[in-house]
């Protein structure tokens, strides 16, 4: 009984909330892409859109409702691990919510998925069946829990499966819409000791690090970066006349001169981290960005693409 309670009251203050929270004015919309967003590769958008939030990570997890809500409660939840993708599009005034709904999917069996699930407000499971998805925050992504459509899909190419869902709603005459794609994918040992830093640049000269993280287009480290950084300031710290150049790298995704500074300035940040942080003196540490043109894997795949988003240290 307490447990009914709770998701009776659950509903009662989504229900309060999305009547107490203004539509936001579609005259304010913003007409272009935000900076760094791009369409999923081979599903793209529907014509007139604009992204208006994207999110996109090297590994991350993703909800997804693979059935449709049964007393209220998830009959097919999934916690999906991998590379994960989220982009929020916003429409001009004029399509249903139907016709973009229709118009994705159809994409998304040309790309090979199948359909776990689609269903509409009341099939899905109203309200409560929207507070157990993924969706960006507003206003990024605009979801009516009264007025949307929801589609799940699943595909496995070359042994490899990868999930995508989809949720449109409406917001004002314009409708919203999200796409998140999973590709599944275990995590990666990216942690480098050391002692490993040390012996790669002894035996080959460099050596590739992918425990320091960002954001997609952004040079600001993420504080998940802390052990690896940790384990170059001991490498430092260890052997003072060692002196380093830390080399940024990108992907092939955006234009040559955007990602050689990118590259620069990222490199630049792990720099000044380590002066700033573990308090390495500044003359041991050199910076170079090389963009997309040292790539280790192909960037005609995420695979890849990942093994190219890297930065390395090198011994001068």
């Amino acid at each position: 009984m307490p447990m009914v309670c709770a998701r009776r009251r659950s509903g009662w203050f989504a229900l309060l909330l999305a009547l107490s929270i203004p539509a936001l004015p579609s005259a304010h919309a913003q007409t272009r892409d935000v900076a760094g967003a791009r369409d999923f590769p081979g599903i793209g958008r529907f014509g007139g859109s604009v992204i208006t939030g994207y999110v996109a990570k090297d590994f991350d997890a993703a909800r997804l409702q693979a059935a449709a809500f049964k007393n209220d409660r998830p009959a097919d939840a999934r916690r999906l691990e991998g590379r994960i993708t989220r982009i929020a599009y916003r429409t001009r005034p004029g399509p249903s919510i139907l016709e973009v709904s229709r118009n994705f999917e159809t994409q998304l069996a040309k790309a090979g998925f199948e359909t776990l699930l689609a269903c509409d407000t009341d099939a899905c499971g109203g309200i409560p069946f929207t507070e157990a998805i993924d969706v960006l925050p507003v206003p990024q992504m605009w979801v009516d829990g009264f007025n949307y459509h929801y589609f799940a899909g699943r595909k496995t190419e070359a042994g490899r499966e990868t999930y995508a869902s989809l949720i449109v709603s409406q917001n004002n005459q314009d409708i919203t819409a999200q796409l998140t794609v999973a590709e599944l994918a275990a995590i990666e040992n990216k942690m480098v000791d050391a002692a490993a830093m040390a012996k790669g640049l002894g035996e080959a000269g460099h050596i590739a690090l992918y425990g320091i993280y960002f954001d997609t287009d952004k040079a600001v480290i993420k504080p998940e970066s802390r052990p690896t950084l940790e384990q170059i300031a001991k490498l430092l710290t260890g052997q003072p006349q060692l002196n380093v150049v830390i080399v940024g790298h990108t992907d092939n995704q955006g234009t040559y001169d955007y990602n050689l500074d990118l590259s620069k300035r990222r490199a630049d940040a792990v720099a000044a981290e380590l002066v700033k942080t573990y308090r390495i003196a500044q003359p041991r540490l050199r910076t170079a960005g090389v963009g997309y043109l040292a790539p280790i894997g192909s960037n005609a795949a995420e695979a890849g693409r990942a093994l190219n988003r890297r930065v390395e240290l090198v011994s001068p």
